[in-house]
């Protein structure tokens, strides 16, 4: 398994060490770059919809996550790097790419962004082959996406509180299971509040979770998703955990009255603990597209996101949206980070974001 986290030591005065080993039992928790591979381990494989588990091979090196990653973005990738199959550089190229672009749902002002500064470094450059150019988008598309590129720390306060959302459908109880293996398989103390108390067996979903996982959980039936997520704060807190993760109901950004629920929901986790939520995290389906930013920018408008977690990457054809999200968040002035992103179903398919990793892989 890849080791999204290494412990750290850190004192109050001073900015924390990291600590290379991931096992090592130590404070904080901050998630390892993209660029960094453990030692393959033994991993066990966690079905989505169960949480049965069934026997893995030791884990793959991220060069194997890279072609996941690649097979998965082929629909995306496909009719761009068709633009580059031809001999000339010249507007209808431009043009071509622009439309393979739009299509990809990167959206106008992202499109126009990346056309901009790919002339500018075709001009630098002179390049004069369709497949130099094909190299410098690769460019241009990292360093637009570079600023959604960040560590999911956690560790900072004890215990560290995340406080997960999304629209039904968008792989939230799932990604919680991944990120909360993971994390304990960091060796954090966790604790998980089932405060999704709307959807039928949701509850029991994340119950799965916990038992698979072996981490504590805080559940009502029926009960009040706020008073859920206070006593979850309130025992994490009491017994000395490092990280609670509060799953929350799915939900449409339009459906006012429970936009609401959530905004409660953030409150009273302020009341069960200062300063928390430390991170509110947006789960968004890869295969939405537009409907992705759409969701980034109305729930960033009612909770302020903290990160983003986008799934089923895996044979989507509306990859280019996460180009849309970076030049959102520059036009912003502010960026909403994409922590992770999933291609499957496995543990492993949930990965830390690499920009340029992920633009290569479109690109390939």
């Amino acid at each position: 398994m890849f080791s999204f986290f290494k412990k750290k030591v850190a004192p109050a005065p001073v900015a924390p060490a990291a600590v290379a080993a991931p096992a090592a039992p130590l404070a904080a928790t901050p998630v390892v770059p993209a660029a960094a591979v453990s030692a393959p381990v033994a991993v066990p494989d966690v079905d989505a919809t169960d949480g049965s588990v069934t026997a893995a091979p030791a884990a793959e090196p991220r060069r194997a996550w890279y072609q996941r990653l690649t097979l998965g973005l082929r629909k995306t990738g496909a009719g761009i790097a068709r633009v580059f199959t031809g001999t000339r550089i010249d507007d209808a190229l431009y043009e071509d790419l622009e439309a393979a672009l739009l299509q990809a749902d990167t959206g106008v002002a992202a499109t126009e962004a990346l056309l901009a500064d790919l002339k500018r470094r075709v001009k630098e450059t002179k390049a004069t082959e369709p497949a130099a150019v094909k190299s410098l988008l690769v460019d241009a598309l990292a360093q637009l996406l570079q600023p959604l590129e960040r560590a999911l720390a956690v560790g900072a306060a004890t215990p560290t509180v995340i406080m997960v959302v999304g629209v039904n459908g968008a792989g939230k109880t799932t990604s919680i299971g991944k990120l909360t293996r993971h994390l304990a398989e960091a060796d954090c103390k966790v604790m998980l509040a089932a405060a999704d108390t709307f959807r039928a067996a949701a509850r029991e979903q994340l119950t799965v979770w916990a038992d698979r996982n072996r981490v504590e959980i805080v559940s009502q039936e029926g009960g009040d998703p706020a008073a859920v997520t206070f006593d979850a704060v309130s025992a994490g807190r009491a017994r000395g955990c490092d990280v609670v993760i509060a799953d929350t109901a799915g939900r449409l950004p339009t459906q006012a009255h429970l936009m609401e629920e959530l905004k409660k929901i953030r409150r009273v986790i302020g009341k069960a603990q200062e300063g928390a939520p430390h991170e509110v995290l947006l789960v968004v389906d890869g295969n939405t597209g537009q409907n992705a930013l759409a969701q980034v920018k109305s729930f960033d408008a009612a909770l302020g996101l903290t990160g983003l977690v986008v799934t089923k990457l895996d044979g989507t054809a509306k990859g280019g949206v996460l180009a849309a999200i970076a030049r959102w968040g520059a036009e912003q002035g502010r960026v909403v980070p994409v922590y992770f992103i999933g291609v499957g179903e496995r543990l492993e398919d949930l990965q830390t974001f690499n920009a340029r990793e992920f633009a290569a892989a479109l690109l390939e």
